[in-house]
């Protein structure tokens, strides 16, 4: 008789926690909730409730990954901007080290152990400033101050090799403005082909991925990819949308929530997966509609924090083809 273990070369094992990480078409019985259970395949991508944040905030930044996440800056409930920094573990939000300079719609990437952290209005009232500031898992240190101080940006990379995109300078147009980070000091990169603010990003510094925003009327559908020299034109979002996030890297970007106005609702839970060269719309999005929110992770396994109206709420996404736990059951 052929058994599942002369298949696989092994037997089912018996264990009082569902295993982690998974592979695809595993299975175990649990013998805590007495199931045998199975690694199943997503066919589309889902967003799950996570950890709230401990400060619910707007027009803030972030980094990391879905398990080891970062949160900084924003606007809490009222009108003041905040240098709160929090971490996350896959399941609840912890405090970090206080940025130097409290503010918000700045911009953000890194990881939870190297941050970084550039741009933003420090007062809520429409100023700018360049201040890049640098986390270390503690504390934030100063770095080297970005050649146009400007809020309502977006950015993608790391803490040594960032890169910072669009925005609103100081002239109050929308800006093409492209900067790049070693480390220590920034440099101008080429210009987007289409000026904005309020975009979205993905990821690195050589292949860098622009989404959405807004040139200062209506909002856009134009991507536009970065190859450490020039922006190149490619696969418009099938959602317009401002005040997006998104995650992943330049050929496997998500992007989700924003703002699009005049419609109804304006607040969008639309999420979209890139491929490198389109957009494909995911039958769900977010459950809690938002615009102004952060995101961290990859275009697999991603998390959306924070947001306008001013939340705590996360949540965390499984993409398509991702292997997840079922129970095996008979009918």
């Amino acid at each position: 008789m052929t058994t599942y273990k002369g298949i696989n070369g092994f037997a089912v094992q018996s264990v009082a926690t569902d295993p982690s990480p998974l592979d695809e078409g595993q299975v175990w019985y649990n013998n805590a909730t007495y199931a045998f259970k199975l690694a199943g395949v997503t066919t589309v991508g889902t967003w799950a409730a996570g950890g709230n944040l401990g400060t619910a905030r707007k027009n803030l930044a972030g980094g990391g990954t879905q398990t080891a996440g970062l949160a900084f800056a924003g606007i809490p409930p009222g009108s003041g901007v905040t240098a709160a920094t929090e971490e996350y573990d896959g399941t609840s939000w912890t405090a970090g080290g206080n940025m130097g300079t409290a503010r918000a719609t700045l911009s953000g990437c890194g990881t939870q152990t190297a941050g970084l952290a550039f741009g933003g209005d420090t007062a809520n009232d429409g100023s700018n400033t360049g201040i890049t500031e640098e986390y270390n898992g503690s504390t934030w240190t100063g770095g080297g101050t970005m050649t146009t101080a400007r809020r309502a940006l977006t950015g993608c990379g790391i803490q040594t090799a960032g890169l910072a995109i669009g925005g609103y300078p100081p002239s109050n147009t929308a800006s093409a403005a492209t900067e790049e980070y070693d480390g220590t000091s920034w440099t101008n990169g080429g210009n987007l082909n289409t000026a904005r603010y309020y975009p979205g990003a993905a990821g690195t510094q050589t292949a860098g991925l622009a989404f959405g925003g807004t040139p200062g009327s209506g909002q856009l559908t134009s991507t536009e990819e970065y190859d450490g020299t020039s922006w190149t034109a490619s696969g418009n979002l099938n959602t317009a949308r401002e005040g997006l996030a998104g995650a992943g890297i330049q050929t496997a970007a998500l992007a989700f929530g924003g703002y699009l106005g005049p419609a109804s609702p304006e607040l969008q839970a639309a999420t979209e997966l890139y491929n490198g060269t389109s957009w494909t719309s995911n039958p769900t999005g977010l459950a809690t509609r938002r615009n102004a929110l952060a995101g961290a992770g990859t275009q697999a396994s991603a998390l959306a924090f924070g947001g306008n109206p001013t939340t705590a709420a996360t949540e965390e996404w499984t993409g398509p083809g991702s292997p997840v736990t079922q129970t095996i059951t008979t009918s």
